[in-house]
Order: structure tokens, then C-alpha cells, then sequence
């Protein structure tokens, strides 16, 4: 089974989610090229995957360690 630890507290997956709503409506609605439309539409499905999984694999090579990690 594939298991990730959550490196994510629940006040950012919130602010994750919340700005992955609005880059994907930016994308959907804006007036950008399709070229920038597809990207702003792709990190937003990135942010909310993240926000969702509350595991984040930028933050985990970064040294964010899991949550119910006790140093």
C-alpha cells in the first residue's frame, strides 16, 4: 500500500484549496492565451491535489517533516 505522511497543517490545505479554486477560475474565466490557461489550470490541479492529499512532495525535500513527528 502506498502511505504518505502528512507534511501539511489543515490551516494551509485550506489556503492551498482556496487559491487552487481561484487559479482555476482565472483559468477558466480570464482572457489569457490558451498556452497560460492550460498551465494556470494544471498548477491549480497540482495545489488542490496537495491540499487534498495533505502531503506535499516540494516541502517534503525541503525538510518539512510529518506532522506527528517528534524531534
Amino acid at each position: 500500500m502506498f502511505y504518505l505522511k502528512r507534511n501539511v497543517p489543515a490551516s494551509e490545505r485550506g489556503a492551498r484549496l482556496a487559491g487552487a479554486l481561484l487559479m482555476a477560475l482565472a483559468a477558466g474565466l480570464g482572457g489569457l492565451g490558451p498556452v497560460w490557461a492550460w498551465l494556470l489550470g494544471g498548477s491549480a490541479l497540482g495545489l488542490a491535489l496537495t491540499a487534498l492529499l495533505g502531503f506535499c512532495p516540494a516541502c517534503a525535500m525541503m525538510g518539512r517533516r510529518p506532522l506527528d513527528h517528534k524531534p
